[in-house]
């Protein structure tokens, strides 16, 4: 049975998408240090990352805009993530198995486990690719907006970024719906 693991990165910050990653493994992959990609180094990550592509038997990653994530929430933009990139993959998977407690619907039969980035292989190796992938986009965006701090903070909302956003106000990646920027258009209002 082909299982694809499904994850996202990127809930909480408050700029940039949210990605999601689905990854099929060969029941003897070999990759070493599968787990919760937050338990690992940056460096870890990347070499984990390139182990998963290089013996995953499919990889697809999927995300939702900021725009999309204003739209509908963030939650249900989790779910739209995690639809692309099931649907990115190159084979189709018997079943999903989703890290957490809510699956998005799909055509095949999806299964959600809580902390399962951190015991089940297919799931930790999506959220080490979501996570390196979403990673990457926020380096691009700093290279573009380098006084926010990106390549740092990846767009949560840590003392720096708050500053930032205060300091510089608001870029358009910036999720208008999450409270430290919808406040400061309030302010803006008044």
């Amino acid at each position: 049975m082909l299982v694809a693991g499904v994850d996202e990165a990127g809930r909480g910050p408050l700029a940039g998408p949210v990605v999601a990653a689905a990854v099929i493994l060969p029941e003897h992959h070999g990759i070493e240090d599968l787990t919760d990609s937050k338990k690992m180094t940056a460096k870890r990550r990347d070499v984990t990352f390139r182990a998963i592509h290089e013996r995953a038997l499919a990889v697809g990653v999927g995300s939702a805009t900021r725009e999309e994530i204003d739209e509908i929430n963030i939650l249900h933009a989790s779910m739209l993530a995690m639809q692309r990139a099931v649907e990115g993959l190159a084979i189709v998977p018997d079943a999903v198995w989703c890290d957490g407690n809510r699956c998005p619907v799909l055509s095949v039969p999806t299964t959600a486990i809580i902390r399962g980035d951190a015991s089940v292989a297919c799931i930790s190796a999506a959220s080490i690719v979501a996570k390196v992938s979403r990673d990457r986009l926020m380096v691009d965006l700093h290279a573009r907006y380098p006084h926010y701090g990106f390549d740092s903070h990846k767009g949560y909302p840590t003392k720096l970024h708050r500053l930032a956003l205060q300091k510089y106000g608001p870029i358009s990646e910036h999720r208008r719906s999450f409270g430290p920027v919808r406040r400061y258009f309030e302010t803006e209002d008044h």
